[in-house]
């Protein structure tokens, strides 16, 4: 199933949808984790005003260097377990609103595309094995990175964590195999990175199980599985977000999450 959050004319306050084909959305009520109670109310997605979150999360667990050439072209070694960080959930913001560059540190601010798994149900000491089921669904993801903060920090939650580092959308995605999932960025038309969940050092299910070992995973947490190569900072010249770009996140069998880059006001 394909699930949206959104505003329209007529849900001005935002409600939950699940689309009927490619572009009649049926609403729901409740949240996305609630049992789907259809309204009655069919909207076109033409009608759609604005994207929301797709969800609040609870927690933003994220993980660093889980793609092996993402950790050669930051001269970074191979971790031999999964690297984990959090974001501030502060941080969310949805498809099609702006990447705001803060003025504290505007100008080294990278992107990362990522798939972000979001937790259905509580989650402790899970297997391997087991691990997927606790997974309600899947949605692309931008870890939006400000540099120079994360080198002088010497450790990364500020640098990623500032206030719409962390779009998400523009979909949630049920029904596919997180395992074998083309990951691109673009940034203004341009493709940046182009990697596959495949590649992934730790895979989704590994994650799940490993971070519930030490944490209960509560439900709407979503997980930031990691980048391919081809970020900005790794390039040569360095290649940074700045006012105007147009920032893409593609994951395939979800969508495309686009953000337009502004400076803070």
């Amino acid at each position: 199933m394909k699930f949206i959050n959104f505003t329209s004319a007529r849900f001005p306050n935002g409600t939950y949808g699940v689309f009927a084909d490619d572009k009649k959305i049926e609403v729901i009520k409740g949240g996305l984790l609630d049992p789907i109670v259809k309204s009655g109310d069919v909207v076109d997605e033409s009608e759609v005003i604005s994207y929301l979150p797709p969800i609040n999360p609870p927690n933003i667990l994220a993980i660093g260097l889980n793609y092996v050439e993402h950790s050669k072209e930051t001269d970074d070694r191979i971790p031999t377990s999964p690297l984990l960080f959090m974001k501030a959930n502060s941080a969310v913001t949805g498809h099609k609103a702006n990447i705001v560059l803060p003025h504290m540190a505007p100008g080294r601010v990278d992107y990362e595309a990522e798939l972000c798994v979001i937790i259905g149900r509580k989650a402790r000491n899970v297997s391997v094995e087991d691990a997927l089921n606790y997974v309600f669904g899947y949605t692309c993801a931008n870890d939006v990175s400000a540099r120079d903060a994360q080198a002088s920090d010497g450790q990364w939650v500020r640098a990623k964590s500032f206030d719409t580092f962390a779009p998400m959308g523009p979909y949630v995605v049920t029904d596919i195999d997180p395992t074998n999932l083309r990951v691109m960025s673009r940034l203004n038309g341009e493709v940046m990175q182009d990697g596959n969940t495949s590649d992934m050092l730790f895979p989704v299910a590994t994650l799940v199980s490993y971070l519930s070992q030490g944490m209960t995973l509560l439900p709407g947490t979503a997980i930031f599985t990691g980048t391919p190569s081809g970020v900005g900072f790794a390039r040569t010249p360095p290649v940074y977000l700045k006012p105007s770009d147009i920032s893409e996140i593609e994951i395939e069998g979800i969508g495309i999450l686009s953000n337009t880059v502004v400076s803070e006001q």
